[in-house]
């Protein structure tokens, strides 16, 4: 139920104009009914970031995605609704020391992030290979080919690159690190600009 469907069964299904300040208190109300209840199953902001505004979201046991604008910030809230749960709000408060953290990363300050992840939407040898990447340090990079050895199937190099283009938080964990075995950058889900823009950002960081 959205902030205005509250108003008006308040008022008996009345078609009352409700003004912006009374949406966000009303909407306020709801984030924090649904904290109390346990019912606030996902929540999510945006924050806008040197790569594009990016689309933040958390369960209860951590971060849960994190989003380019070309994913489509829409289809991906959808896609958590049906995958997570239907119980999806705007509670930008519930992802402060996530974007606090993003500002500090994107500033220099921070090379490792601290925040609790959740990997519920990863199974199988997708999840193990994403676990991994945090223990490529930052400014750093590996192939393809040497994260599949190290995750123990070394000839599992094609999965290695669908695992990292599946990766639901991007940038905490870090699979911008993850290039080809040639040097270049290869592809990523937030972009190719994105993945340079980020790894340009280490390598001036780390001089």
């Amino acid at each position: 139920m959205n902030p205005v469907d509250a108003k008006q069964n308040e008022l008996g299904e009345l078609d009352v104009p409700v003004d912006d300040t009374e949406l966000a208190s009303l909407h306020a109300t709801l984030v924090r009914r649904a904290q109390a209840e346990d019912l606030l199953d996902v929540a999510y902001r945006t924050v806008d970031a040197p790569v594009g505004p990016l689309l933040l979201a958390a369960t209860p046991a951590g971060l849960v995605r994190v989003a380019f604008e070309v994913q489509d910030h829409d289809q991906v809230l959808a896609e958590l609704a049906t995958r997570v749960s239907p119980r999806v709000l705007h509670a930008p408060a519930v992802l402060d020391p996530v974007a606090r953290e993003l500002d500090e990363y994107f500033a220099g300050r921070r090379r490792t992030f601290d925040v609790p992840v959740d990997l519920r939407l990863l199974r199988g040898f997708r999840h193990t290979v994403v676990e991994h990447l945090p223990e490529i340090a930052y400014g750093r990079t590996a192939s393809y080919a040497t994260v599949a050895a190290a995750t123990g199937r070394p000839r599992a190099v094609r999965a290695v690159g669908t695992a990292c283009a599946l990766n639901p938080v991007p940038i905490v964990l870090p699979c911008h690190r993850v290039v080809r075995s040639d040097g270049a950058p290869g592809q990523y889900a937030g972009g190719a600009a994105a993945k340079v823009a980020l790894l340009e950002l280490e390598s001036r960081v780390g001089e």
